[in-house]
């Protein structure tokens, strides 16, 4: 039952939503989705359903053999990391590939800059 919290964290994350954002949408406190992202706490499908409407995704996607969360914990990305990389790809994807070229190079001297 773990896998489901860590999927819903997984796509909770990729769409940029902090638990409060959810809370906000399904009424749900913010302690108890941490609960369920953590494994403690096994959510009813009632109770699935509301964050899946939250998340924009059907309630059969957090069962799915290929649920984004192995993808993610996969990589063993921190969760700052992966809110960070997925903010940049939503506002990224905006970009036209000029200006994404551009970031790319901020991003390279900014990175340079910090390892001196």
């Amino acid at each position: 039952m773990a896998k489901i919290g860590t999927t819903i964290r997984a796509y909770r994350l990729q769409k940029g939503l902090s638990q409060g954002d959810i809370e906000k949408k399904t009424g749900l406190l913010r302690c108890y989705l941490s609960r369920v992202e953590n494994g403690h706490t096994v959510p009813s499908l009632d109770t699935l359903s509301k964050i899946a409407v939250a998340l924009d995704l059907p309630i059969a996607q957090f069962f799915a053999d290929d649920a984004l969360g192995h993808q993610f914990s996969a990589q063993k990305l921190s969760d700052d990391e992966l809110r960070f990389l997925t903010q940049i790809r939503r506002y990224s994807a905006n970009l036209n590939e000029s200006d994404r070229k551009l970031l790319l190079a901020m991003v390279r001297k900014f990175a340079a800059t910090a390892a001196r």
